[in-house]
């Protein structure tokens, strides 16, 4: 269980440097189309620094608010509260706001910057369909987002996959205008060609690199929940159920989609390609690990 959480710390950390790396080229190449390589490099680190406060700050109150989540108090659902209760004591972290979510689909999610700032929402069908040990291996699961720091990192994650986007559309949109009157002979035409392809393939690698991030966060919270509770298979026993309701959120978006414990669309990602752009692993997959893996 341990290495389990080691490895995909790990690979999360080699994912976000791929990432700051395509942001520097894309800032790079942009400034040099400018006549400034570095000035590049400085424009698309402040737009790095301001959009990643916004979402740091403002980020949790955006997610649980496009759900339609209300925020709940003990007396509200004493059983669930106690159960997340529990689980925080046992964890030692602070004991996050309670928001529940009118939706028939079993599905939850946590948010917020840090433990002192955090919140965890459940569905009513998540409620209402699941056993306490189920329910408990749920929470346990978002918790661990909490505690881990996994809403920092992905929110990090989504806005560094936003500004590639940003700095490739206007490079395009640049090399458009410009490319009329280009009289640069081959060397402009080679750095055009260099950009053109820059700025077509940055928003792919950048959406897949964003994914594979969402997925390893995945994995580790499953890990770390299941650590947390000793009880895998109230985890994997809570997924089983998800998959076979299979029916997605009333108000699924994929801005959040990345937040919730299965895909809020589909939980099922069978095919390879599906699974490069799936925002969470194959819910078998992650049912056989917690079934396969010691605690």
């Amino acid at each position: 269980m341990y290495s389990a959480i080691t490895a995909n710390k790990r690979k999360t950390i080699l994912l976000i440097m791929i990432f700051t790396v395509v942001i520097v080229a894309l800032g790079y190449v942009f400034g040099m189309q400018t006549g400034d390589a570095y000035g590049g490099i400085i424009i698309a680190t402040i737009f790095a620094t301001v959009m990643n406060l916004f979402g740091y700050y403002a980020g949790d109150k955006v997610a649980l608010s496009s759900s339609g989540a209300k925020q709940i108090k003990k007396q509200d659902a004493p059983e669930l509260w106690n159960i997340i209760e529990n689980l925080t004591i046992a964890n030692g972290m602070p004991m996050p706001k309670v928001y529940v979510i009118n939706d028939p689909s079993p599905n939850a999610f946590a948010t917020g910057r840090d433990p002192e700032h955090a919140s965890v929402a459940v569905t009513t069908g998540l409620v209402e369909r699941m056993t306490k040990l189920e329910l408990e291996g749920v929470l346990a699961h978002e918790l661990s987002h909490i505690q881990n720091y996994d809403i920092r990192v992905m929110t990090i994650v989504i806005v560094l996959a936003g500004i590639v986007m940003l700095l490739s559309d206007w490079m395009l949109r640049g090399m458009i205008f410009r490319g009329r009157d280009n009289n640069n002979g081959q060397a402009g035409a080679i750095l055009m060609i260099i950009g053109i392809v820059l700025a077509i393939l940055s928003p792919i690698f950048a959406q897949l690199i964003k994914l594979a991030v969402s997925r390893q966060r995945e994995y580790l919270a499953d890990a770390s929940g299941a650590l947390l509770t000793r009880h895998p298979e109230g985890l994997a026993s809570a997924l089983e159920k998800i998959a076979s309701y299979d029916q997605p959120l009333k108000k699924a978006n994929h801005a959040t989609a990345h937040l919730f414990l299965a895909n809020p669309f589909d939980p099922h990602v069978t095919k390879k390609f599906e699974h490069w752009f799936s925002t969470h692993p194959p819910i078998e997959e992650r049912i056989k690990r917690l079934r396969t893996i010691g605690v």
